[in-house]
């Protein structure tokens, strides 16, 4: 294993510098949060898909492949599909409003009396989010190293919120370019053909696994819905996903940028069901699902080779873990905490944001370490964070977007109950079951719908404000300065 460790060490070693390169630019708060919003196409593509292909979507993908055949693809696969429906509908006109938060939006929208609460439920889904991620490391420094679960958490953890906090948005994308690369040499290019192979090819799969196993739908309709409503519908709101999009240089790089990362989002929905299948051929009796990919680089992949690979799973959850660890801090600086201090003390002046936004991205990095060393079922954690996030800001957020009717309070209304209905019901039907979402989301909408016709429609010179916001016409929408560098 020595040439595997010599890879990872170089990998993550590379990860520390360009965090350190990273924080050279980072001199605004433009900069530090969203890279300036001046990426380009390429950049754009490559740090949407990093942050959306997870560990999840990787180690996971591959077990779902494991346990269910072709059709485990569809988890990872509502993803991209999402991603492309972001993409397309509603991209260029969220990279137009130049704000930093999905708050924010529903401020401008609203009235400004949305912010608050929708930042509390935000925050929520992007902490356990980044919390999900970061527990993966146990599993990857596990197969690496040997090293006990704990330690793993806090040396992967630490590396991230390392190079985050030097150089912000900045640092993310450059390390996420490098994890794309990475995670496609590594799966798609090595990974995917090595395991075909290993299993005898497709011919030799289909003769050893039941038929179900290359069934499209094999994984259940009800299932596919629930991803439908979680998955897809949760990249549409999320603040993590939404940060991406702030950092497109212009509509044109938000959208085909998008389109090109939702499509590359596809295909490896389906790598990852193919490696899987092919695990379940090699290691029929596995104790896990979600060893299925551990094992398979372990034992068949040659030296150098297996190092590159488990620094590609590396790069998947490196890429999410930073991602939603920025976005949390965001929240939790612009959303929340700027508004508890301005209640207590208006604000006396200037101060420097990039340093107050790495404050708070290292104390939310503490948080979610320690937050991961106590947690350990990553599915559960993960589905609270996308059961909040779609059950409470889903309708609110698209209903700002899509209909002119909505109001502030039926927003509040629909964030409270909404929130509030996928709490009760995760408690009551279990925290994996179908119907907190399901309920939840109708209770949303409704609440957002009554609520909102029973209210004073939203004041003609907000709705004007937001349209020429929406269009990019006012100054606030302008792009932001770009400041010299050295």
């Amino acid at each position: 294993m020595a040439v595997d460790y010599i890879v990872i060490v170089v990998y993550l070693v590379g990860m520390l510098a360009m965090g350190w390169w990273g924080m050279r630019r980072a001199r605004s708060k433009s900069e530090f949060l969203v890279a300036g919003r001046r990426l380009g196409p390429w950049m754009y593509s490559g740090t949407m898909a990093a942050i959306v292909l997870g560990g999840a979507s990787t180690i996971g993908g591959v077990g779902l492949g494991y346990q269910y055949g072709l059709s485990g693809a569809w988890m990872v696969f509502t993803i991209g599909l999402g991603l492309l429906a972001l993409s397309v509908f509603f991209s260029a006109r969220i990279a137009r409003l130049k704000v930093y938060t999905v708050s924010e939006m529903l401020d401008l929208r609203y009235g400004g009396r949305a912010g608050v609460i929708s930042g509390v439920v935000m925050w929520a889904y992007t902490l356990m989010l980044a919390v999900t991620s970061t527990i993966a490391y146990a599993t990857i420094f596990d197969v690496i190293f040997d090293m006990p679960r704990t330690l793993a958490i806090v040396l992967g953890g630490s590396i991230v919120v390392a190079y985050s906090t030097l150089g912000g948005m900045w640092s993310i994308t450059l390390t996420d370019m490098v994890q794309f690369v990475v995670k496609t040499i590594g799966v798609l290019l090595l990974l995917l053909p090595i395991a075909v192979v290993k299993a005898g090819g497709f011919s030799e799969m289909k003769a050893q696994l039941p038929t179900e196993y290359f069934d499209p739908l094999g994984i259940g309709g009800e299932t596919i819905f629930t991803y439908v409503l979680i998955y897809t519908f949760g990249m549409l709101i999320g603040q993590d996903i939404w940060q991406r999009v702030f950092t497109a240089r212009g509509d044109r790089t938000a959208k085909w940028g998008g389109t090109v990362a939702g499509t590359y989002c596809l295909v490896y929905a389906l790598a990852g069901a193919v490696i899987g299948t092919a695990a379940k051929v090699l290691y029929p009796n596995l104790a896990s699902a979600d060893d299925a990919f551990a094992t398979i680089v372990k034992d068949e992949l040659p030296v150098g080779v297996r190092g590159l690979v488990l620094a590609a799973a590396l790069a998947a959850v490196m890429s999410t873990s930073s991602g939603a660890l920025i976005a949390c801090a965001t929240v939790a600086n612009n959303d929340i905490w700027s508004r508890v201090r301005g209640l207590v003390k208006p604000s006396d002046g200037e101060h420097d944001e990039v340093k107050g936004n790495r404050v708070f991205i290292l104390l939310m990095g503490v948080v979610v370490i320690l937050t991961a060393i106590a947690l350990n079922d990553v599915v559960q954690a993960l589905t609270v964070a996308y059961n909040l996030l779609v059950g409470g800001l889903l309708v609110p957020i698209l209903g700002g977007l899509l209909w002119k009717r909505g109001t502030a309070q039926g927003a509040l209304a629909g964030v409270a109950v909404g929130g509030i209905s996928v709490v009760v019901l995760m408690a009551t039907y279990g925290i994996l079951a179908n119907e907190p979402i399901y309920y939840g989301l109708l209770a949303s909408l409704a609440s957002y719908v009554i609520v909102s016709l029973a209210t004073p429609a939203t004041d003609a010179a907000v709705l004007a404000a937001w349209r020429e916001r929406l269009a990019g016409r006012t100054p606030e929408a302008q792009a932001e300065p770009v400041p010299a560098h050295r």
